[in-house]
């Protein structure tokens, strides 16, 4: 729901200031709790964290029902800085759930089938927008029914996030446990996530995580936002979030199940995302040619446009590809690392919080309204300086199957209080 929300551009609303001061907020607080947030789930479990970190996007899509009304900016900021936490504790608690329950050589699939899951919610959130606000074709805000509906689903995703099973509950198709840790500390977790800072591993992923959320900001509010009308930035949701539903499945059928060798498997996986890359954000910088932010279209596109709609709308959807072929590359490639939850929370807290960083910094560049070519050079640079970085990555730190085959479960083991 938040996606569909944030893909609208400027959270739904005519002046995107509002939602780029919010997001600032949210990914600035979002940086901190990331890094925290695996600590914070090896301490209270999976469903205290879930809880605790759903229940802050309620407040969030309520603050701009609020702003509809009486275009306050305070109470949207201090809801995306709350969100902030929130989300450091939700996205801790999905990665290590999401790389670390799977089988090792599953990984990929499990990856592919959270992102579909996760993306049927863009979709329908989606939809919302895009129904409710069909008949407006000159609407420019959207209606009080669009974030109702946001947050009614969020509170149903709040509630369920009471169902997941604890990790040490958890046994894998062969035998093995997600962790054989009974509980953890403050103290053992400080350290454990200082470590990480001099982790040569972690530090090779710093490009790759801090482009990995970077573009938002521009495909959102300077690409849907400026090009289209309101109804149809619903409708491109609804492929954006489809399209990354088709890349999640294609990128983990590969990472799975294209070669023998998982180091092959992970470097295949990276060439191809990192040729599709290029040939996207290649087909972007030919859109961006045709307008500036000083020289903006005359008119916003309909999706009943024709040939004029088609080829923006075509691009979005390669966003959509690519995003969830790029962050399931780099989540395939941080399960490889591990297989322990406990090791694993804190490898995807620190991911989501450099991560959130970036997107802090990429918020507030638009605000500042850097020119959006710069903006599109600076997304691309990003992402390709990543590419050989993952693939050193892979060569120097993940094992092959067959490498990893009968080893013990103690050589995984962290400082804490085993059974």
């Amino acid at each position: 729901m938040f996606n569909a929300l944030s893909g609208m551009g400027g959270g739904g609303q005519v002046d995107p200031t509002a939602a780029n001061n919010a997001n600032t907020a949210l990914y600035t607080t979002f940086a901190v709790f990331g890094i925290l947030g695996g600590g914070i789930y090896n301490i209270l479990g999976p469903q205290l964290t879930l809880l605790c970190g759903c229940s802050t996007y309620v407040l969030y899509a309520g603050s701009f029902l609020y702003y509809n009304h009486f275009h306050h900016q305070a109470f949207a900021i201090f809801a995306g800085a709350f969100l902030g936490i929130g989300a450091g504790l939700l996205w801790a608690s999905q990665g290590a759930i999401m790389t670390s329950y799977p089988p090792h050589d599953r990984k990929g699939t499990y990856i592919s089938l959270f992102w579909s899951v996760f993306n049927m919610g863009g979709v329908i959130g989606g939809l919302i927008p895009f129904i409710l606000n069909f008949n407006r074709t000159e609407a420019v805000s959207v209606n009080d029914g669009t974030y109702i509906g946001f947050m009614v689903f969020m509170s149903i995703g709040t509630v369920l996030s009471l169902s997941i099973l604890h990790p040490s509950r958890v046994v894998r198709d062969d035998g093995s446990r997600c962790t054989n840790i009974k509980y953890s500390s403050v103290a053992i977790e400080a350290g454990e996530i200082l470590k990480l800072f001099l982790d040569w591993r972690m530090l090779l992923m710093v490009p790759a995580s801090w482009a990995s959320n970077f573009f938002y900001s521009y495909q959102f509010t300077n690409v849907n936002g400026v090009l289209f009308n309101l109804r149809t930035r619903g409708l491109n949701n609804i492929f954006y979030w489809g399209a990354q539903m088709i890349g999640s499945v294609c990128i983990g059928f590969v990472m799975d199940f294209s070669f023998k060798s998982r180091r092959a498997r992970g470097l295949f996986g990276v060439g191809i995302v990192a040729v599709l890359g290029t040939a996207i954000w290649g087909g972007g910088l030919a859109n961006q040619l045709d307008y500036s932010r000083h020289d903006l279209p005359g008119r916003r596109l309909d999706f009943k446009d024709g040939s004029d709609f088609a080829g923006p709308f075509v691009l979005y959807f390669s966003y959509g590809l690519l995003d969830a072929m790029f962050q399931s590359i780099v989540y395939w490639v941080i399960g490889a690392l591990a297989d322990d939850t406990e090791i694993l929370s804190r490898y995807t807290g620190f991911y989501k919080g450099v991560q959130s960083a970036g997107a802090a910094v990429a918020w507030q560049i638009d605000t500042r309204k850097v020119p959006f070519l710069n903006q599109l050079i600076t997304n691309w640079a990003l992402m390709t300086v990543s590419f050989p970085l993952l693939v050193l990555l892979i060569i120097r730190a993940v094992k092959d199957d067959d490498e990893i085959e009968g080893k013990s479960k103690e050589s995984g083991m962290i400082p804490g209080i085993h059974g």
